[in-house]
C-alpha cells in the first residue's frame, strides 16, 4: 500500500487593490526638482491628506495623478491603471477640484455643471438628472439658474464640488478646496464631501493648509517638504510620536520648520486671486 502524501498549499488573500499607487515619482521643472523619488499608497475608500508648505510638491504630484503632467520618472497607477499609458481611462474615474478657478462666471451654476457632465461623457439621457442631483447635494438648487459670477466664495467651492462629482468619480482629488473660506463655509463643503463618500464609496485625496481639517477628516496623512516625503501615518500616530499634547500643526512645524498662514475669506474675485497665488507657489 503506497503512502499518500497530502500537500496543502495555503495561499494568502490578495492585497486589496490600492486606489493610488505611486512609486519613485520624480518631476522636474528645469533644474528644480519639484517631486523627488516619492512613494505613497492610498487605499480604496480612504480619506488621504497630502500636506506640506507651499512649494512642497503637492500640486505637482496631484497634476501627475490627474494626468495633467506625464510622469517623468517612476510609476503612478490609479486603481491599477497606468497614468502614462491609460490616461483616458484614468480621467473617467476622477473628479478634480483644482487650485485654479474652474467655474465660468458668465454661465449659470446649472450650465457650469452641465458643461462638466458633457466633458466627462455622462450619457445624454442622464445628464439633467445627474446635474440636478449634485446641485441638490451641495445645496445650490435655488441658485442654480443664477450667474456663477454672483456667487459667494462658499457657493463657488460648492459649485466646483458639484462639477467634480457629476460623473460619480471613484477618486475625488481636492487641491486646497476650502482656501479662503470662513469656518462655516468650510464645514459645509466637507459635509458634502463626506456625504458623497458614504453614498458612493469614493476615495478622497486632498491637500489643505488647515491642520484641523486634516486631523478631523483624514484616515492617513503624508507630509511633504522640498519634494520629498518627510512623514506618513494616521494623524494620531504622527501626533503621538511627538508627545501626548502635540497637535497636527506641531507635526507640520516639526518636519518643515515653517508656519501656517490662513487666507482671508471672500467671494469669487478673492477665490480667483487666492487660487492664482497658490498655483504660483506650487
Amino acid at each position: 500500500m503506497s503512502d499518500v502524501i497530502e500537500e496543502r498549499v495555503e495561499t494568502a488573500a490578495p492585497e486589496p487593490e490600492a486606489a493610488v499607487q505611486v512609486t519613485g515619482l520624480t518631476h522636474r521643472f528645469g533644474d528644480h526638482v519639484a517631486v523627488d523619488n516619492l512613494d505613497l499608497t492610498v487605499r480604496k475608500g480612504a480619506s488621504f491628506g497630502l500636506l506640506g508648505p507651499n512649494g512642497a510638491g503637492k500640486t505637482t504630484t496631484l497634476r501627475v495623478l490627474n494626468t495633467l503632467y506625464p510622469p517623468q520618472a517612476g510609476s503612478v497607477r490609479i486603481f491599477g491603471l497606468d497614468v502614462r499609458t491609460q490616461a483616458m481611462a484614468v480621467r473617467r474615474m476622477l473628479g478634480y477640484v483644482p487650485q485654479q478657478l474652474s467655474i465660468e462666471g458668465a454661465l449659470t451654476g446649472r450650465e457650469n455643471v452641465t458643461w462638466f457632465a458633457r466633458l466627462f461623457d455622462v450619457p445624454r439621457r442622464e445628464r439633467a438628472e445627474r446635474v440636478a442631483e449634485v446641485l441638490a447635494i451641495v445645496e445650490l438648487t435655488e441658485a442654480a439658474d443664477r450667474l456663477a459670477g454672483t456667487y459667494s466664495g462658499g457657493m463657488v467651492r460648492r459649485l466646483e464640488l458639484a462639477q467634480a462629482l457629476v460623473n460619480r468619480p471613484a477618486l475625488l482629488v481636492l487641491d486646497e478646496p476650502t482656501v479662503g473660506l470662513d469656518p462655516v463655509a468650510r464645514d459645509s463643503v466637507w459635509a458634502r464631501v463626506q456625504d458623497m463618500q458614504r453614498r458612493y464609496g469614493m476615495t478622497v485625496l486632498l491637500t489643505t493648509h488647515y491642520m484641523e481639517e486634516a486631523d478631523a477628516l483624514c484616515d492617513q496623512v503624508v507630509l511633504m517638504h522640498h519634494g520629498t516625503l518627510r512623514a506618513s501615518g494616521t494623524p494620531d500616530e504622527l501626533k503621538n510620536a511627538l508627545g501626548p499634547d502635540a497637535s497636527l500643526e506641531d507635526v507640520f512645524r516639526h518636519y518643515t520648520g515653517e508656519s501656517l498662514v490662513s487666507p482671508e475669506k471672500g467671494g469669487l474675485r478673492d477665490v480667483r486671486s487666492t487660487r492664482r497665488t497658490a498655483s504660483r507657489m506650487g
